[in-house]
């Protein structure tokens, strides 16, 4: 069996700059001309803020432009079916209050790759993402924009390279700690101390760790994720209890020969001192909450489901997941102003990139 990952490219393309006075190409109601030449092409809104000129902010949106399609886009189940690979071009209508009209497919490869890049296109009102209008003469003006979009299906590769060493990711054989889960689960239960400077505030909350197995069974911390602020004791403790791990993994193999792959780990953090029971408590009620306001959003009972959210982020204000949980919801409900606030916090927080993308266009 053969499997692809989507290796999407953006050929940019843009309503022309004009060099001499403009025609009229297209009329629609009120009467209101549609430039296809423009003195300022119409740009993607993500670098805005970005205190430099024209020319490096066009650029600029055009790398977001292709970074918002590159992690939005699916590439269509029958467009890999059928090996579908080539360039579709839409155009679209970028209207003076910076929203999208008259979408449509130029030319299409088949296989749904046409509409689902257009489908993305015409999701940009929803998400609230608006553009800065092309300019003629000084003024904003309705321009059309055209957009050249290659879907090429590419074999996924065997390994990254990541800060210098390799990671494997197609197995013959995968990774995994020696007696299974729960083996990990009791390992790191014993490994894990609770740094006692955390008691006297009844510091609780997880820590991302992804680790490194290498093919001769070394083990080192590749990403690192801080979810509540505990800070660097917690974090020295986390590195101890999973590099602890060393000698206890069956490790990667690929065609017969042992391979360096990653492997995540979630580390709960839990006070023990006796002052910090009603704490305890609060955090797995706000646990709890968060994972019923998850089940209802998706259950479409979604005003209830954020009332949850909103109780457990009451509890615990300054819990990164938490605040990413009730802000992915946000953003699915079309809550942009809401989601921007609490998915800003939980990067301050946490001191992760995931929304970076997708921040200035819901921060707007």
């Amino acid at each position: 069996m053969r499997y692809y990952f989507l290796l999407l490219m953006l050929i940019i393309g843009t309503a022309g700059y004009a060099q001499e006075e403009v025609a009229v190409t297209d009329t629609v109601s009120m009467d209101t001309t549609i430039y296809e030449v423009v003195e300022m092409a119409p740009r993607f809104p993500a670098c805005e803020g970005l205190d430099t000129t024209i020319a490096v902010k066009q650029k600029c949106a055009e790398q977001q432009l292709l970074a918002f399609l590159y992690q939005n886009i699916n590439y269509p189940f029958e467009a890999r079916r059928q090996n579908i690979e080539g360039t579709i071009v839409l155009r679209f209508v970028v209207e003076m209050d910076g929203t999208i009209s008259n979408s449509e497919v130029m030319r299409d490869i088949g296989g749904g790759c046409g509409e689902e890049a257009l489908r993305i296109v015409n999701a940009m009102n929803g998400l609230g993402i608006r553009w800065v209008p092309g300019q003629h003469k000084g003024q904003d003006v309705r321009a059309r924009y055209v957009l050249p979009v290659r879907f090429k299906l590419q074999a996924p590769p065997d390994f990254e390279i990541v800060q210098g060493d390799s990671i494997w990711q197609v197995f013959d054989k995968p990774l995994q700690f020696i007696g299974g889960g729960d083996s990990l689960a009791n390992f790191l239960s014993e490994k894990l101390k609770y740094p006692k400077v955390g008691n006297d505030s009844c510091l609780i909350g997880n820590i991302d760790v992804q680790v490194l197995v290498r093919s001769n069974g070394d083990v080192r911390v590749l990403e690192m994720t801080d979810y509540n602020g505990l800070g660097d004791q917690f974090w020295y403790e986390a590195i101890n209890a999973t590099t602890s791990t060393i000698g206890h993994w069956d490790l990667a193999e690929h065609k017969g020969r042992k391979v360096p792959a990653a492997f995540d780990m979630t580390l709960g953090f839990t006070p023990e001192a006796e002052h910090c029971k009603v704490t305890i408590e609060q955090y797995n009620e706000a646990i709890d909450l968060i994972n019923e306001g998850n089940f209802m959003i998706d259950g479409e009972d979604a005003e209830q489901g954020l009332k949850m959210m909103s109780k457990a982020l009451e509890l615990f204000p300054n819990d990164g997941a938490m605040l990413i949980a009730r802000g992915q919801a946000y953003m699915e409900l079309n809550r942009f102003s809401e989601a921007c606030v609490d998915l800003s916090k939980a990067k301050q927080i946490a001191l992760v990139d995931w929304f970076d993308a997708i921040l200035p266009m819901i921060c707007q």
